[in-house]
């Protein structure tokens, strides 16, 4: 089977190992990887990965550009970039086109992260000038805080129809309850990673076809795991070879444009 990670991450060398610690920090977990693109790369080839999605969060409004040169240098052959954006960004419509003129495929936001609720106006610009043209990947959900919950995230997909947007962690990591409510079986899609660890698998297989198979993305959240662990997590999951095939390959290279 062809494998595409639609959810990793990782960081410019300066920053890489603080950035790891804030996460495992915040989330309260032990970190696999060190955030760096040799490991990212590393870890994908170890495993057969055909392709990485990779993205680094601007969590200031001033990193936007720098964040985004890093992602530009760094995205091609197996590695494919996604830019970042921030609402207070003075000029967001000009940088979305940059990095669409620069063969991004498409943008991801981190409403924690960065500070803002999923569903703020503020953000509303910012929607509407991606519309359909690159995948919006949204992280979603989190214990301690609401910026990104799946009923914010709800109002943004009924608000702005026309986004392509990917909804992390199978719609609200620790959430799972409001995304069933809230999420399933709407337009978006959502990815596996972060999820398939905490929660049952015969769970999981249900959220998966409840939503439809079709709009499932395998996703590992490196450098919160490896994609061997990852994989092992999906692999038992009681899902049908076709299934896994669409999850793991067909439904992402369809969304991002790739050539099979």
């Amino acid at each position: 089977m062809g494998i595409i990670d639609i959810h990793a991450h990782a960081f410019p060398e300066s920053i890489a190992r603080k950035a790891v610690e804030q996460i495992g920090g915040h989330y309260g977990i032990e970190m696999a990887g060190n955030g760096l693109l040799e490991d990212l790369k590393a870890s994908a080839e170890r495993s057969g990965v055909d392709y990485v999605v990779f993205h680094a969060t601007a969590t200031k409004s001033g990193q936007v550009r720098s964040v985004n040169d890093w992602i530009i240098r760094n995205s091609g052959g197996m590695m494919i970039g996604f830019g970042t954006v921030h609402p207070d960004f003075e000029e967001p419509e000009a940088e979305i086109e940059r990095l669409i003129r620069a063969g991004l495929k498409g943008i991801k936001l981190h409403p924690d992260f960065q500070g803002f609720d999923a569903d703020s106006p503020k953000m509303d610009r910012i929607y509407r000038f991606i519309g359909s043209r690159v995948p919006v990947l949204m992280h979603a959900g989190d214990k301690h805080l609401d910026h990104a919950s799946p009923r914010r995230i709800a109002r943004v997909i009924e608000k702005f129809p026309e986004l392509r947007l990917i909804v992390a962690h199978l719609g609200g990591h620790g959430k799972w309850e409001e995304a069933e409510a809230c999420l399933i079986g709407k337009n978006l899609w959502l990815d596996t990673s972060s999820a398939l660890a905490f929660m049952e698998p015969g769970r999981a297989v249900e959220l998966i076809r409840k939503h439809g198979v079709d709009r499932i993305l395998f996703g590992t959240d490196y450098p919160i795991t490896y994609h061997e662990r990852e994989l092992a997590l999906f692999n038992r999951l009681d899902l049908t070879r076709e299934e896994k095939e669409a999850i793991l390959y067909e439904n992402a290279q369809k969304l991002l444009g790739l050539k099979p």
